[in-house]
């Protein structure tokens, strides 16, 4: 598995933003289309925010290392009716005592986000979210397989 497709770099919702955005770009040159700030940030978000995904025979379930956040911190919604979203912002610990300075600052700081398409057999009336111990799992039930459809016996009548 390559580097894209782990940072889902190549899922549907990403290349579709991406052609969208260059289309934009190549047929307009103006400076409203430009992507703006805000897209790369949050595009530079999604990157850093790394997640496993799994498939059970009943569920999907995301797990997501979010070490230090509460529950509060983190927003699970569902968009566009198919679209399973994980974000949040983890902020700078606020110091105010005297005299203490960062000597180094390696964890990352700010804003956090992941978006998923999910498959037409999520029930999304069925997510849960669980945080413990700095990872978040969602939960996405299946729905049940359609039941075949059994043929329908017509009367013959005597004419």
């Amino acid at each position: 598995m390559d580097i894209s497709t782990l940072m889902g770099l190549d899922s549907p919702f990403f290349l579709h933003n991406l052609h969208h955005i260059l289309d934009d770009t190549t047929n307009n040159k103006s400076k409203n289309s430009e992507p703006t700030q805000t897209y790369f940030r949050d595009a530079r978000a999604m990157a850093a925010t790394p997640a496993d995904v799994k498939e059970y025979p009943n569920a999907y379930v995301f797990i997501v290392d979010m070490p230090g956040l509460k529950s509060g911190d983190i927003k699970v919604q569902v968009e566009d009716d198919n679209v399973l979203v994980i974000s949040g912002e983890r902020k700078r610990e606020e110091e105010e005592k005297e005299g203490v300075k960062y000597v180094r600052m390696e964890r990352r700081i700010g804003k956090f986000m992941r978006k998923f398409s999910l498959p037409e057999n999520a029930n999304i009336e069925k997510i849960s979210a669980v945080c413990q111990d700095g990872v978040l799992t969602v939960t996405v039930e299946k729905l049940p397989p359609p039941q075949p459809k059994k043929p329908k016996l017509i009367q013959v009548q005597v004419a």
